[in-house]
């Protein structure tokens, strides 16, 4: 197929503008101008078509506008836009009890409304460290979990994410991430990788950094979104909860991107058969409206009055959206990316057997990372190679993003249609032999 002429003249003219008065500091991957989407289908403001397989980073997870989130925005907007959380109103309530409804654990939940996924962090920060009493916390190398302060000092997916803001939150201590393509530990006799990770936890970092007693809480992406896509062995979790239960440490896990029905349940922590402390949400939560939420067990929301709040927080019109988007997921959309996430999983492995320069298909749901390499034998990440394909494949009609080294994510709406995802695996076919001849290796 021929590629499309990008950017159009508004195309440029509005980036041109956007240059002279917004921060540079924000990762543009291509000159995508957006004027209108409907589901998963997209338009620049020159008129050319696309499917967007990114989906606003995981966020639009019932589509472009739909119409039912749509109206629940209208309905709200026509009786009042904002409340401070000074005082209450009944949606985020409503939400609040929805939340507890499908949370990862038994027994009674509560709710702490934020904007975004790095408000939620910072939230689990701030009530780990109040509950507890303890001041130490444990990530993971590869993590992600948002630019703030405290958010940051987590992340470790890149280190230009910290260039020039030292010194960070203290008492953060990273460790591997266990990660079956890429391992990073020698297995340990009689168990698994993930649990070669938690053995070094407890020997190396409780036994020689931080006492047990002193660690409030351990951080953690059920599956790591921005540091690769990279999913876990099924014997992680599991040891992790009973290292997390021997020494009374807040088990905190980022469902910022992987939650709210993206792998085909509405935790990917359920997959893995384990109930945590703290459970954190954004992205995808409202179908493009800001909002994030902490979740917790009851009993651990034990701070006073005044001790944390916000002001937008737990925005009615937002919490609007989130019911909406919350309906259609339970509804429809669960199953449709169980369903259609296993044929796109498929169509990729497809792909694979067919390029030489895809090393690896993961996920589950619609949360697929596809990993590019120089050769399946090295595994040496091949990134400007993926970089050339998310380009051409934007040149041709997808939107894609890249995540980790060399891996490109493959998020469409939960709402994604079969026909679809076969339009969009023509053209990543297209996009990658095309890189593999430029780069030579085909």
């Amino acid at each position: 197929m021929q590629p499309l002429n990008l950017p159009g003249p508004k195309a440029q003219a509005l980036i041109a503008r956007d240059n002279a008065v917004i921060s540079p500091s924000y990762p543009r991957g291509y000159p995508f101008v957006m004027d209108h989407g409907r589901g998963t289908e997209v338009w620049d403001v020159d008129g050319n078509r696309f499917l967007d397989f990114e989906a606003g980073i995981a966020v639009a997870s019932t589509g472009h506008s739909h119409p039912q989130v749509v109206k629940a925005i209208q309905d709200q907007t026509e009786k009042f836009i904002h409340i401070s959380s000074d005082f209450y109103h009944e949606k985020w309530i409503t939400l609040a009890e929805k939340l507890a409804e499908i949370a990862p654990w038994s027994g009674p939940s509560a709710c702490f409304m934020t904007n975004s996924g790095t408000e939620s962090v910072e939230s689990a920060i701030k009530l780990a460290r109040y509950h507890t009493g303890s001041t130490q916390f444990i990530g993971f190398l590869g993590a992600f979990h948002g630019r703030t302060m405290g958010a940051v000092s987590f992340t470790a997916s890149k280190a230009h994410y910290k260039n020039g803001f030292f010194p960070l939150m203290n008492g953060v201590v990273h460790v591997p991430f266990p990660n079956p393509y890429r391992p990073v530990l020698q297995r340990r006799p009689g168990m698994g990788q993930g649990e070669t990770v938690v053995a070094f936890i407890e020997d190396e970092i409780l036994g020689r950094l931080m006492p047990g007693e002193d660690v409030a809480g351990i951080l953690v992406e059920p599956i790591q979104g921005e540091g690769g896509y990279i999913y876990p062995p099924d014997d992680f979790f599991p040891a992790l909860r009973k290292l997390c239960d021997k020494y009374d440490i807040l088990l905190i896990v980022d469902e910022v991107q992987s939650g709210m029905g993206r792998t085909g349940k509405w935790w990917a922590i359920e997959h893995y058969g384990v109930e945590p402390d703290i459970l954190l949400t954004a992205k995808g939560i409202a179908s493009g409206m800001p909002l994030g939420a902490m979740v917790t067990r009851k009993e651990l929301m034990d701070w006073p009055k005044g001790s944390h709040g916000n002001t937008f927080g737990g925005n009615p019109v937002s919490c609007s959206a989130a019911l909406a988007t919350i309906q259609l997921i339970e509804e429809q959309y669960l199953e449709n990316t169980r369903v259609v996430g296993a044929y796109c999983k498929e169509a990729l492995e497809e792909l694979q057997a067919k390029h030489a320069s895809i090393g690896d298909v993961r996920g589950k749901g619609f949360m697929l990372g596809v990993e590019f390499v120089q050769d399946r034998e090295s595994k040496h990440p091949a990134e400007s190679l993926r970089d050339d394909v998310v380009y051409k494949a934007f040149e041709r009609g997808l939107l894609l993003l890249g995540c980790g080294k060399s891996v490109i994510r493959v998020t469409p709406p939960l709402s994604t249609a079969k026909s679809e995802v076969d339009e969009a695996m023509l053209i990543l076919d297209e996009a990658i032999s095309l890189a593999e001849r430029d780069h030579a290796l085909v």
